[in-house]
């Protein structure tokens, strides 16, 4: 029987049980894992290899050819190999005519190349039909089945029967496939694994910076001021003290930073008249990564909470109480309760505990396993109604922190106010405008323009 014969009778559609035999290029750890998932999943597999001798790390049920032998007894081969090794094709040429070629390659950096890897093996064998898939799943993912790691696989090629092939064996593995459309994806394919958490790049650097600026900030304040002008040392605050000033903080103009994006996109709508004019990339960028923000500062609200909750062991504290318990006793003083201070003091916590409870609220419900059950009115509801709603809490536990103490001279060291009167900044200016924008006056034709409307429209 002929080579075009042999390759028909492999692509035409298998109306049995049995699965196609696979041939798979390459004994290395991603090889044999794949290989050894595809047995489990029925498929028949055939190794491609310099060395034709078995090994233990080899799948039982594999067989070990040849490169040219085994390519002659699959249709759909898996090249897992790395670009510089794939000038061995190049003799192969004839043997892998009409042969759907699966390039699983990554590279070390991103655009490490002129053209994708899967371009380049197109081009090195013109006449098969080559697909993109598998190089944004691990070794190690298909070694433990896949239930810690992400369960899409991105396919791409020109050639739709190669690809619906590639993409049956996705489904047949327990991955979900998805079509990224033709070669010209492969290189944006590939560079997606090289990313380094794409989203979190903005908030974790943004965070980065305001806590080295806050961290000074205070350090200036409530270390270097006492010990210039009262000669106090208090340099043993920067182990709690500080970080528990910080976090608040940071989780206070994140949360903040999460709505002030939607406060400019209702402007720029409102003053276009239309929502068909695309955002500036800034804004546009800003407002995907605003979940990343949001999980940010509830890293930080959590790590208030737990620095709170050590400040009655803390020795500076529990010798501040004795020495004033001490200090009473020595002058035959009681200091009567002031109902005032203790209405702010409740007041303030009790505001803190619900504002972290909502954060826990929204940080649970932006998981995919929880906002995939809810439809988009309710996860609007929650992130929108709820999430303005926790920015309220939160700013309100701030001023009720600071009472009575942002008109006190003694707060402005070196005239230089607490750091939580500077957190209170952009939340104030949020809620302020967001006020200002339910307006009837202003949410009216806002509401308008995002269900379609225009007010200068180009076409009728």
């Amino acid at each position: 029987m002929n080579k075009n014969s042999s390759n028909i009778m492999a692509l035409a559609p298998n109306t049995s049980n049995k699965r196609e035999t696979v041939c798979i290029f390459g004994t290395g750890d991603f090889g044999r894992a794949l290989g050894h998932k595809m047995i489990q999943a029925g498929y028949p597999i055939v190794f491609g290899s310099r060395s034709t001798q078995t090994s233990s790390l080899i799948p039982k049920d594999a067989e070990v050819l040849s490169h040219a032998e085994a390519a002659q007894k699959a249709a759909i081969i898996i090249i897992a190999i790395q670009r510089q090794h794939y000038n061995f094709l190049t003799p192969l040429a004839e043997v892998l005519h009409g042969k759907v070629l699966v390039d699983v390659s990554n590279n070390l950096k991103i655009n490490q190349y002129p053209e994708s890897n899967t371009e380049y093996l197109a081009h090195l064998v013109p006449g098969a039909k080559v697909v993109k898939a598998f190089n944004t799943v691990s070794a190690w993912a298909l070694q433990s089945g896949t239930l810690d790691a992400s369960r899409q696989v991105f396919v791409c090629g020109d050639d739709m029967e190669a690809k619906q092939m590639v993409m049956d064996i996705v489904r047949a593995l327990g991955l979900t496939p998805l079509d990224k459309g033709s070669l010209l994806a492969a290189q944006e394919i590939e560079n997606y694994p090289l990313q380094l958490f794409p989203m979190w790049k903005f908030p974790i650097i943004l965070s980065f910076c305001l806590t080295a600026f806050f961290f000074f900030y205070c350090v200036i304040r409530d270390i270097i001021y006492p010990h210039v002008y009262e000669n106090q040392d208090f340099s043993f605050f920067i182990a709690i003290s500080i970080p528990n000033r910080i976090c608040p903080i940071l989780a206070l103009i994140l949360l903040a930073l999460v709505y002030l994006p939607g406060i400019f996109a209702a402007i720029l709508q409102l003053y276009r008249g239309t929502k068909y004019h695309r955002f500036p990339d800034w804004l546009d960028k800003w407002m995907l990564c605003r979940k990343q923000l949001g999980l940010v500062a509830l890293a930080f609200a959590c790590l208030h909470v737990l620095y709170t909750l050590v400040i009655p062991i803390r020795y500076f504290v529990r010798w501040r109480i004795s020495s004033y318990i001490i200090s009473q006793v020595l002058n035959n003083q009681t200091q009567p309760l002031d109902n005032t201070n203790a209405w702010i003091s409740d007041s303030y916590l009790a505001l803190g505990i619900l504002g972290f409870f909502l954060f826990v609220l929204l940080g649970i419900t932006s998981l995919p396993s929880v906002s995939n059950n809810v439809n988009w009115r309710e996860f609007r509801f929650v992130q929108s109604k709820l999430g303005y709603l926790t920015l309220i809490l939160c700013t309100a536990h701030t001023l009720f922190y600071g009472g009575k103490r942002f008109l006190s001279p003694s707060s402005y060291r070196w005239y230089l106010p607490n750091a939580y009167m500077l957190s209170l900044i952009v939340p104030c200016m949020v809620l302020v405008v967001k006020f200002v924008l339910i307006f009837p006056c202003l949410d009216k034709p806002l509401t308008r323009i995002r269900q379609g409307w225009e007010r200068n429209p180009q076409h009728s």
